[in-house]
């Protein structure tokens, strides 16, 4: 029969106590923050202060450290209110506007995108960032192990943006872009520049990236001279904004979420969600449809 994790915290407690040390086999279960994060009760950091705070009972008694794995037949409770079985894991597209930033609070008080969102959405976390005046495609997940999946360089996924910059450039000005440029001391991978047109005073680009630096793209542009007014984000690997509106969200259908992801059966295996997904809309190729 598992252990609870009151009698596996005793356990590896006794362990190392008599000079065992920790076995090669792992407890059974997931660590305490992990399971309140897919609960949907607050990302894992959150949780871990959360636990620290003795806020988190675990079978009728608080813990105070979250070196702790819990299995279904654990009760939990946060600030005396039981936790939900997690939902399964969900991703949404979402269309962020200028001007809100991507982050769950701010210490300006500035407006943010969890502000915004529409109603009868559940808790969820950004798939990297946008900045503050940068635009659309965002991507939103309730599950922490999906977010670190999406953001990590390894998964190596392209990320295409549409941008305008003020003045009348050449195509070979974006030679430095396209070998990789060391700014401040930072290096930036190289990418992907397709001079578009010339509209006004403005020129119109399309860049592709497979890392995300904060402010990358301005920076970059900066340092050759010449200034982003306009970013707009049009896909994050396979996923496309398409004609998704600024402020709206749509949810990405689970088969289409696990054959793009890889998602283990274990996951696959889960109840389907509550609330059933929106019928995707047929995407136009990036590039088909302009936004100018």
């Amino acid at each position: 029969m598992p252990l609870t994790a009151s009698e596996t915290c005793l356990s590896q407690v006794a362990g190392m106590r008599y000079g065992q040390g920790m076995t090669n086999t792992p407890p059974p279960g997931d660590r305490i923050a992990k399971v309140l994060a897919r609960a949907g009760v607050a990302s894992r950091r959150e949780a871990e202060r959360m636990i620290e705070a003795g806020r988190v009972t675990v079978n009728g008694k608080a813990i105070s450290s979250p070196a702790l794995n819990v299995t279904a037949k654990d009760k939990i409770t946060v600030d005396g209110k039981p936790v939900s079985e997690p939902e399964p894991a969900r991703l949404w597209l979402y269309h962020k506007p200028p001007g809100l930033v991507t982050t769950a609070r701010d210490e300006k008080g500035r407006t943010t995108i969890f502000d915004k969102l529409p109603e009868g959405m559940p808790r969820v976390m950004s798939v990297g960032r946008l900045d503050l005046n940068s635009e659309g495609l965002l991507l939103l997940t309730n599950d922490g192990g999906i977010k670190r999946k999406l953001e990590l360089p390894s998964t190596g996924w392209l990320r295409k943006y549409r941008v305008r910059v003020n003045g009348r450039p050449k195509d070979e000005d974006f030679e430095p872009l396209r070998k990789g440029m060391v700014i401040d001391g930072e290096r930036f991978q190289p990418m992907t520049v397709t001079l578009d047109r010339q509209q006004g005073a403005n020129a119109w680009l399309t860049i592709g990236l497979r890392e995300g630096k904060n402010r990358e793209i301005r920076r970059a542009i900066e340092d050759i001279g010449y200034v982003v007014n306009r970013l707009l984000r049009v896909s994050y690997g396979p996923f496309q904004l398409g004609d998704l509106k600024p402020g709206e969200v749509e949810e990405i259908r689970r088969r289409v979420m696990r054959d793009q992801l890889g998602l283990d059966t274990e996951d696959s295996g889960k109840a389907p969600a509550k609330r059933p997904a929106r019928p995707q809309r047929k995407r136009p190729p990036v590039g088909k449809k302009s936004r100018n």
